[in-house]
């Protein structure tokens, strides 16, 4: 992090410790006057875990029964963020029981004692609205069975939680801290008793945010399809809180939920996931239905790219393709080099995938799930398309990226055409990566083509550069096709094919032209809900690019025994598990 960030997020601290410090003065709240319905969704099993002192966050486990949550050794900035937002509190929610519900009223009475004098890393304007959302909404699970006097500390607190949101929301990041934190403005200004005021400036702003964030795609600035589904979220939590309150949504608060969903329709994969792409996971189970339905928004994108993202989907199978540049500046802080890169879902069942984030795994890992390696599209040279910082100031950002990334939806004569180009390659080895995926209209093939071409007399004279440095063997190239951990994979057909078997019984077959060496290697499957990387495979084409264009051509097909309709009931692994 460079000197000037640095200090930039010392004085944000300094400020937050101020106006923290300053909202415990503030009226407390004397009451509720209306509750939002609880709309997050909790787990059952995260919750049962917690109960019996089993604490899964960022990718740790630590455990320790009968400690308060407040007592751990917090192995790193994003496992304490995790705690203090109290999303946790929604799986506490889900057992309902008495143990559940002690617990829940122990931790949170505890955290008021602790930290509600405004101290303590919790009080940021994002963890701040997350955590308001979580109260409020939550506050008769919290309330159930105690004293009255018991509630006026936890009044008072969110009193002063809300005093400090209006103060310092504006010093949030653009995007989904700031809609965390106005959505929990929101939120309080509703539900307690003195505190209306705030109400309307908090509607007014969030507003402004829908109109300047989103664009006119429905799309947000870091391309996370996750972080879109959060902010879709947040907005209709939020104007159903105010509906039921009496009050009505901005008009363009609404607006911008009519533009977010059909984006987030389009990045659905078949099993009801989202794609995996800058940072994102798939979403947490139910999560993207439950928000898609409380938008009231039936459509999805139906010409063009969605947040620069295109879709072929046929039958039971859906195939997300990376169709764009990735983020720079700022926005890039968790963008990925997967430019051309596809994800492919059949039914229930993932097939071909992206690594994903390693952000909850540490350092490497996130830098490596980063890169185009892990990604399911062309590697040139063992090289990403776009590259990160390599200087402290810019460690964490993209600061090279395809400059042109040229795309085309169109139909095939049997299905459904996707072509592109990316030129992230062209600086570096003078070769832009074109690439032509084609899904049959009843969606058990696609047929890919991947272009290694010098275009123009400038490629080409930097191809012949990198030429020479291979001493003429050939710029060496590897096409990736990373296999969900779930798949069964297996050399067949004398080295010339891969059979690939999901859990649902489909059996898969993986073929090219021969013009590259084909080989099934390890690979690593990223989930923020695991402890560790799953061990996965990947299938790899191999070869070297002597000329001024190279072609590999392979398919992915349903075995033809393979039936059309397949019951597919065989029980997924919980989302959370200790188990590594």
């Amino acid at each position: 992090m460079s000197h000037s960030r640095t200090l930039s997020a010392r004085g944000a601290r300094l400020l937050n410790c101020m106006a923290a410090r300053r909202a415990t003065l503030s009226r407390p709240a004397t009451g509720l006057v209306s509750q939002p319905e609880p709309r997050s969704i909790g787990y059952l099993a995260r919750g049962r875990q917690l109960c019996a002192g089993n604490f899964v966050f960022a990718g740790h486990l630590l455990q320790a029964p009968d400690t308060s949550i407040w007592e751990l050794a917090m192995p790193d900035a994003a496992f304490t963020s995790e705690l203090h937002g109290f999303a946790w509190l929604d799986d506490l929610a889900a057992v309902g029981d008495a143990p559940a519900r002690t617990r829940a009223q122990a931790w949170l009475w505890d955290w008021i004692k602790r930290y509600g004098n405004g101290t303590g890393p919790g009080w940021t304007p994002d963890l701040t609205g997350r955590r308001l959302i979580r109260w409020i909404s939550q506050a008769l699970f919290l309330l159930r069975g105690q004293p009255p006097e018991a509630s006026k500390p936890l009044f008072r607190s969110m009193a002063q939680q809300t005093a400090f949101l209006a103060r310092r929301w504006p010093a949030t990041n653009p995007g989904l801290p700031r809609f965390e934190a106005l959505t929990g403005l929101i939120y309080a200004g509703l539900a307690l008793e003195g505190m209306q005021h705030y109400l309307a400036p908090a509607r007014a702003a969030l507003a402004r945010e829908c109109e300047t964030r989103i664009d006119a795609q429905g799309g947000v600035l870091t391309r996370n399809p996750e972080d879109l589904l959060d902010v879709l979220s947040l907005l209709t939590w939020s104007a159903l809180a105010l509906s039921e309150a009496g009050h009505s949504a901005d008009d363009a608060h609404w607006r911008a939920v009519e533009r977010i969903a059909p984006t987030l329709r389009t990045l659905r994969h078949a099993d009801g996931g989202l794609a995996r792409f800058h940072g994102g996971g798939r979403g947490l189970e139910g999560r993207l239905d439950a928000a898609l339905a409380a938008s009231g928004v039936k459509t999805r994108v139906t010409q063009g790219l969605a947040m620069g993202f295109a879709r072929l989907s046929a039958g039971r199978t859906s195939v997300i393709i990376d169709a764009a540049a990735p983020p720079l500046g700022a926005a890039s802080a968790n963008a990925h080099a997967s430019t051309l890169a596809f994800e492919l879902t059949s039914g229930r069942r993932p097939l071909i995938v992206s690594c994903g984030s390693g952000s909850s795994f540490g350092t490497e890992w996130r830098r490596a799930g980063r890169a185009t390696p892990s990604h399911s599209t062309l590697v040139l040279a063992g090289q990403s398309s776009a590259r990160l910082g390599s200087d402290a100031a810019q460690a964490d950002w993209l600061i090279e990226a395809p400059r042109q990334v040229l795309t085309s939806l169109s139909d095939a004569p049997d299905g459904h055409r996707f072509e592109g180009a990316q030129d992230g390659y062209a600086r570096s080895h003078g070769l832009t990566h074109v690439r032509r995926l084609d899904l049959t209209a009843d969606g058990r093939g696609l047929a890919g083509e991947d272009i290694l071409v010098a275009i123009d007399e400038a490629d080409k004279r930097r191809f012949d550069h990198a030429l020479d440095a291979t001493r003429l063997h050939g710029v060496p190239f590897d096409l990736r096709f990373h296999l969900h951990p779930d798949i069964d994979a297996s050399v067949d057909l004398g080295g010339t094919a891969v059979s690939l078997a999901l859990r649902s019984g489909e059996i898969w077959v993986f073929r090219s032209d021969g013009r590259a060496a084909l080989s099934l290697q390890p690979s690593v499957y990223l989930e923020k809900t695991r402890l560790k990387p799953r061990a996965a495979e990947q299938i790899v084409l191999s070869g070297r690019a002597t000329a001024y264009a190279t072609h590999v051509r392979w398919s992915l097909a349903k075995a033809k025994d393979t039936p059309v309709g397949i019951r597919d009931l065989i029980e997924d692994m919980p989302e959370t598990t200790t188990e590594n």
